[in-house]
């Protein structure tokens, strides 16, 4: 039976190594609201947490960092983010593809789909035990959560380089090993796959002089080797463009470059605010904040395998902000942290000048 399918949301993510070895996993997050109150979230090792409200409460193995929220009765709901033993993963939207069961198969554990980044990351610590665990031990159940029962897919990477993707279709659950490192929305990633030979002929290199009969015209603009990349923010094209402009980008020396160089090829596929009007919001509910008839990237995030690093940026405040998994290790409970989405600008006027202009004479 397909969920219930209120909202229709964009999102890309995507996994990158640097040239020293350092796992990143990130994504956007393209909706027209936040279901509040949305946090990046600190669960630590033994927290609490039901993989569907009617469960027996569990303790996790792993401590977690991400964006989410706390529902009461339920614990922490992730979106995304990464664990103690690197294990990064993201939920994406799935419209029109998802399709979950009813009731959960013999001999094993219902799951609600909200509640898999949550479950996985809690509980394991490499893409191969993640897959196993969903594989053997649960079934995605179509229980409704806030009402609804979202249509999801799933990206995960770890700090072996490995990365696998979960997609719920009408025949069963399938898990595909993800080399392109991208992940968009529907149809398919054997379908994204696929259509990525429409665009075989591109390149970094730039053509060189046209010659029409007797004419040769010569360039007079540089990235001509890309003419054709799609430049939409559907979800074909995003995984196009993300797929090419991540293959090309040189990759970065540490963690810093990295991210830094991650967060531009985000920025890539980023929805402008008012690009992307919303055919069907779906009814808010009382806790969404922020409801907007565009969908629109309301903010970034990159996790480092290594570091335990959680990067993000938000739609109004690009500056990088981060937490640490370290830092916060030896906290017994969870916590939660502001965005931080209000305009932050650096102010140089007062700081010294490396150099004065010299007079004019």
């Amino acid at each position: 039976m397909k969920p219930n399918n209120p909202f229709a949301a964009g999102c890309s993510a995507m996994s990158w190594e640097t040239q020293d070895g350092k796992h990143l996993f990130g994504r956007n997050f393209d909706f027209n609201r936040m279901a509040g109150p949305t946090r990046v979230t600190f669960a630590p090792a033994g927290c609490a947490y039901r993989t569907h409200e009617r469960g027996a409460m569990r303790r996790s193995a792993h401590a977690v960092v991400g964006m989410g929220l706390h529902m009461p009765g339920l614990g922490p709901l992730f979106y995304d983010g990464g664990n103690d033993a690197g294990l990064m993963g993201a939920q994406l939207y799935y419209r029109e593809h998802a399709q979950y069961a009813k009731e959960a198969r013999e001999e094993t554990e219902p799951l609600q789909p909200p509640a898999l980044v949550t479950h996985l990351l809690s509980s394991c610590a490499s893409v191969r035990e993640a897959v196993a665990c969903l594989q053997r031990d649960h079934t995605l159940v179509d229980w409704p959560l806030l009402g609804a029962t979202p249509p999801l897919h799933w990206m995960f990477a770890d700090r072996t380089g490995a990365c696998a993707v979960l997609e719920p279709d009408a025949d069963g659950l399938h898990v595909y090993e993800n080399g392109l490192g991208v992940l968009a929305n529907s149809p398919s990633f054997p379908w994204h796959r696929t259509n990525l030979l429409n665009y075989a002929g591109l390149r970094a290199r730039d053509h060189g002089p046209v010659r029409l009969s007797r004419e040769e015209i010569a360039p007079c603009f540089s990235g001509s080797g890309l003419q054709g990349l799609p430049g939409d923010f559907s979800s074909p094209s995003r995984f196009v463009r993300l797929c090419f402009l991540r293959a090309l980008t040189p990759r970065a020396a540490g963690e810093a470059e990295g991210v830094t160089r991650l967060m531009h090829l985000f920025a890539s596929a980023a929805f402008p605010l008012g690009a992307a009007e919303v055919g069907e919001p779906g009814e808010p509910i009382e806790s969404d904040e922020g409801v907007v008839p565009w969908d629109y990237t309301i903010y970034t995030a990159v996790f480092c395998a290594e570091s335990g690093r959680y990067y993000w940026t938000s739609y109004e405040n690009p500056r990088v902000q981060f937490v640490e998994l370290s830092a916060l290790k030896n906290l017994t409970e969870m916590a939660q942290f502001d965005l931080g989405r209000a305009p932050d600008f650096l102010c140089r006027t007062q700081g010294p000048c490396a150099q004065r202009a010299p007079a004019l004479k």
